[in-house]
């Protein structure tokens, strides 16, 4: 098979969702079993040392990884979500993000206390997102291992927030 190169199946809009942002997109790799292929199996090579014993996908890209990521490893995955998404008793932290404000939940009674849970997400911006995801794992006595995400947008600095390692597949200015 030929190498595959995460970054052409990464497609970027200029202005969405507002002006001034340039949105990345995962479709193109989605569309392509393989890309999905190749970004499981470096996912997988690249999160083995952490041990993970659980995955947090984080609305709604992130739910795609964090599924395969928990049948690759034998374990399991759960919905970090925005608002009026999830049923039953819910935890919730707010966070910022670079063009507004947004909040994620979690069902109360997700089974994952003293377990290694890796957040997974399509992209790290400002980590906003991330750190209010540790902290809802965090509240129910889960630990945070390790953030993993399709792309990194480095020069937003949202490595330096989020506190913990960041496997990241692709990276950009």
């Amino acid at each position: 098979m030929t190498a595959i190169h995460l970054d052409d199946y990464i497609a970027a809009y200029p202005d969405f969702p507002i002006e001034g942002i340039l949105f990345r997109d995962i479709s193109p790799l989605l569309a392509s079993p393989d890309a999905m292929t190749a970004a499981v199996e470096l996912f997988y090579e690249k999160l083995l040392p952490f041990q993970p014993e659980g995955f947090a996908g984080i609305e709604s890209r992130g739910f795609l990884f964090s599924t395969l990521m928990a049948q690759r490893f034998g374990c399991g995955s759960f919905m970090l979500r925005k608002p009026g998404k999830l049923p039953g008793r819910l935890l919730s932290q707010s966070y910022a993000l670079e063009y507004g404000k947004n909040e994620l939940t979690m069902q109360a009674d997700t089974p994952i206390a003293g377990k290694r849970i890796v957040l997974i997400d399509d992209l790290l911006a400002t980590g906003g997102t991330v750190k209010a995801a540790k902290t809802l794992l965090e509240s129910v006595g889960a630990e945070a291992v390790a953030c993993a995400v399709v792309i990194h947008l480095e020069g937003l600095g949202g490595q330096d927030v989020i506190d913990m390692p960041l496997v990241a597949l692709t990276a950009y200015d």
